[in-house]
């Protein structure tokens, strides 16, 4: 706010203007783009990458299966569209799967409907599938031994988290109509939880940062809310309990916030778990640009940047389980409230 400086936009300004754009060009190709890997971090992708060694990738592809009424279904594996290759008329732009002609230019009049097996998609199966198997597991073990056997196993690391979200989460929101409501609160937790942890081991996908994911939970929850409502609540929403010349003004602020509960529970994962992975992936990076300025610089700041790492990816575990809890109990508070007025409240 001070001090004022001069910088020219191009590298070299007694150059002319084909020239400058031509030397803009390589150096932001040869150059270390942060924002670029970050982005590339966080969202989804057609392959589960680990790592760069010189020119050769280790990476897991995964499968391209797209449709279009031109040309009908294509289905194959993403590696051979890497760096820029054209296969069977589509080629791979900034992650996005595109039809090209011969010449290998865009084709505008194919429509594409991309059905890919994303990393996103992928580990969210697999996370949901290790949901499956835990929960079948610790539930086979109550089935067979009842409360005459003292859980065992993992059934001990499991137990204490599902009498947790009962006694913490579900009684004191939900009172009487808690067990009616827990089978989709413990999945929600649990779904949430796997996923969160899952990301963050390097490779892996940001399932709950993505905001489809965070969408699709969020509107489950919005209906699942609904469907709890009875007559109390939409009196409440549409003829408050206030004056009447209040009533003009409280009735759509109410009327809104059904739609901004959900909206809340979208929008709190997603900014959360985004914003950890964004804090790491920085972490690492300042490594790579002190390194840019010079060598002894990066390797001197190498040790801060690491200890940062490490430290925030704590932090980020603890975060991975609050903001399932934060998730499941806002739920479990929205449900509550639309069950205003029960019978039941008497009886809890």
């Amino acid at each position: 706010m001070l001090f004022t400086t001069t910088l020219h936009a191009e590298n070299e300004p007694e150059k002319a203007a084909s020239g400058t754009e031509q030397i803009g060009k390589e150096k932001k190709e040869g150059s270390f783009d942060p924002a670029e890997l970050i982005m590339e971090h966080i969202l989804d992708a057609h392959e589960f990458h680990f790592m760069s060694v010189g020119e050769s990738e280790v990476s897991i592809p995964l499968p391209v299966i797209v449709y279009s009424k031109e040309r009908g279904v294509a289905a194959f594996s993403y590696s051979n569209l890497k760096k820029g290759a054209i296969y069977n008329g589509y080629k791979s732009e900034e992650g996005k799967i595109v039809a090209v002609d011969a010449s290998g230019k865009v084709e505008e009049g194919v429509t594409l409907y991309d059905f890919s097996l994303t990393r996103n998609v992928v580990q969210m199966l697999l996370a949901l599938v290790l949901l499956s198997v835990i929960m079948i597991s610790v539930a086979g073990k109550y089935k067979k031994g009842g409360a005459r056997t003292a859980p065992s196993g993992f059934q001990n690391a499991i137990e204490p988290v599902i009498t947790f979200v009962r006694d913490d989460v579900a009684k004191p929101n939900l009172g009487a109509a808690y067990e009616k409501y827990m089978p989709y609160l413990l999945t929600v937790f649990f779904f949430i939880l796997i996923n969160n942890l899952i990301g963050l081991i390097p490779g892996t996908a940001n399932v709950t940062g993505n905001i489809a994911f965070t969408v699709v939970l969020g509107v489950i929850s919005f209906f699942v809310i609904l469907f709890s409502t009875n007559r109390h609540f939409w009196a409440h929403i549409f003829n408050p309990p206030v004056p009447g010349f209040v009533k003009p003004i409280l009735v759509p602020v109410e009327f809104l916030g059904i739609f901004t509960k959900p909206f809340a529970l979208i929008v709190r994962l997603f900014a959360n778990m985004v914003a950890g992975h964004i804090i790491i992936t920085c972490f690492v990076m300042l490594i790579f640009i002190f390194g840019a300025m010079s060598t002894a610089a990066g390797w001197g700041f190498a040790p801060v940047s690491i200890a940062f790492t490490v430290f925030i990816y704590f932090i980020e575990i603890l975060v991975a389980f609050i903001q399932a809890f934060i998730f499941t109990n806002l739920t479990a508070v929205f449900i509550g409230q639309s069950r205003e007025g029960a019978h039941e409240e008497a009886h809890h």
